[in-house]
């Protein structure tokens, strides 16, 4: 669910960006390409941007399935490959890493290059690395497969609604935001059981490596129809790149992670600690850099100010926190299913389709009848709901042991997944509704990042949460008790952040209000705190 809820963070940069969407001035591009202030009249809109509109939605959604796929997959390539958990961890939280430090970039490189041009690139990139993830040879090329993914997915996810804002109209817009949200629950649902029907089906006898090579025929679909339907697109003032930023980012989190997944393996060494001590002096050389580029060139990589808006500095902090715990979650759910009950790639993989249907349901709820009626309060709930769900699952996993069945984790499943919906739609919007119009597009790439980061710091966290509770040799029978009782450990941690986020929520705008810009974007958020 990593990607799929940055997909839905992604709207915030459509929210008050006119300076970043304004059309290639070069005599060649058709009108669609503009996103003029004022609705266009029908003459003026592409023709081809529901064909354009198809392309992206499908690359978004290659990217959305890539993420939920890979953890049902997670068993099967250990048991296959022999992978260690160390390395387990990395095909997760490398993604994630990768995706997160190249977020900002990418969407940065669209505006100066041309956001056709950048996506073509990445939706390309994507569809080598998924090829190199299927034919891996070993672990260690896996992982470093599954990181080029993450970094060409970053240069391929922000081109989709920077794309779509530059070529409709802004009365179209809300439609195709609908059509968004469907893909969103699609592709929560369909990624674990396409991934466990395709390893329970084992075409050509692939086994999981037909999970990443499912991505080959529609990237190359992808690029072909992208040259041809997609209209170029680009910002005549956009900001340089901050690469130094980006270095001291990705410095910064491989330090304090990288001894973090190793830690337990190694047997928490000196240099694990020196490294993640030092990654606090990386982030806050980054801090001092970052403020000192803004004041030099108007460029950072992070508009600090940003955070002397409460709600946008509470908010990130949900976000970040929110992001550790679903990274938690997910990989060791995963592993007590597959591992730790036995239960074959497929019975796991049809277990969770309560919870992505609750979590569907509920962000559709949510942003159409709730908020606007009940503001911050239905995230509390949300958090609140989401918690109840996981100690709910504790006490049957505690109750069933060895034997428990789906049905008996469907309930638990509904109302955590009715939680973490009542979270993800709104959220963003509650973070942007103190933010300045000229900084929306930096706010909402800044939360799409920090979620990620979080995600890639819980997937870090596994090693201690989960492993770091069992031996590390295990006679066959013992395997199963002792991933059952690290699961209901790593849950009773779950819920302990689920509360945190509960208080943190605290700070959000209490009630959003609606109004309406210059831009005829979407309408902004006002703080009524």
């Amino acid at each position: 669910m990593t990607s799929t809820t940055s997909a839905l963070k992604g709207r915030g940069e459509l929210r008050d960006q006119p300076e970043t969407t304004v059309s290639d001035p070069t005599p060649t591009t058709a009108a669609g390409e503009t996103a003029l202030p004022a609705p266009p009249g029908p003459d003026g809109a592409d023709r081809r941007r529901w064909t354009a509109l198809a392309i992206v939605m499908t690359a978004a959604f290659m990217d959305l399935v890539d993420v939920t796929i890979v953890n049902i997959a997670i068993p099967s390539i250990q048991r296959g490959e022999g992978a260690t958990f160390s390395q387990i961890q990395w095909i997760t939280a490398g993604y994630a890493l990768a995706f997160a430090a190249g977020l900002v970039t990418g969407g940065r490189l669209g505006d100066i290059h041309g956001r056709r041009r950048i996506f073509l690139l990445g939706i390309g990139g994507f569809t080598l690395a998924s090829a190199l993830c299927g034919l891996a040879a070993n672990p260690e090329m896996l992982v470093a497969a599954r990181i080029a993914q993450g970094a060409t997915a970053a240069l391929m996810v922000p081109q989709v609604l920077s794309i779509v804002h530059a070529t409709f109209p802004a009365h179209e817009r809300g439609k195709v935001f609908g059509l968004f949200g469907a893909i969103v629950g699609l592709g929560a649902v369909s990624g674990p059981l396409l991934g466990a029907l395709l390893i329970e089906w084992n075409p050509l006898g692939l086994e999981w490596r037909a999970i990443f090579l499912i991505n080959l025929p529609v990237g190359v679909a992808g690029l072909i129809l992208g040259r041809r339907f997609i209209t170029e697109s680009k910002a005549p003032h956009a900001l340089r790149l901050d690469l130094v930023g980006v270095a001291l980012v990705t410095g910064g989190l491989l330090m304090l992670l990288y001894p973090l997944t190793r830690g337990h393996e190694t047997g928490w060494p000196l240099w694990g600690h020196v490294s993640m001590a030092g990654s606090l002096v990386v982030f806050a050389a980054l801090v001092a850099y970052e403020r000192r580029k803004a004041a030099r060139d108007g460029s950072p990589l992070i508009e600090l100010s940003l955070f002397r808006v409460k709600s946008f500095a509470a908010g990130i902090a949900v976000q970040t926190v929110f992001g550790i715990a679903l990274g938690v979650f997910f990989l060791v759910w995963t592993l007590y299913l597959q591992t730790g009950l036995g239960w074959s790639v497929l019975k796991a993989g049809l277990t969770g389709i309560p919870f992505s249907l609750a979590v569907s349901v509920a962000a559709g709820v949510s942003v159409q009848k709730l908020v606007p009626r009940f503001g911050r309060k239905v995230l509390q709930a949300g958090a609140l709901l989401m918690a109840a769900g996981v100690l709910l699952y504790l006490a049957e996993s505690e109750r069933y042991g060895l034997a428990i069945t789906p049905w008996q984790m469907a309930l638990p499943l509904v109302v955590m997944g009715a939680g973490m919906g009542l979270i993800v739609a709104p959220l963003t919007d509650a973070i942007l509704s103190g933010v300045p119009r000229e900084h929306a597009g930096s706010a909402s790439g800044l939360i799409s990042t920090v979620q990620q980061m979080g995600n890639a710091l819980g997937l870090g966290l596994v090693a201690v949460v989960f492993f770091g509770v069992m031996d590390d040799r295990l006679a066959p029978a013992d395997i199963g008790p002792a991933f059952v009782d690290a699961f209901e450990y790593a849950l009773g941690w779950v819920a302990a952040v689920l509360l945190a986020i509960f208080l943190l929520m605290f700070a959000l705008p209490a009630r959003p209000t609606a109004g309406t810009d210059t831009a005829g974007t979407e309408t902004a958020a006002v703080a009524a705190d």
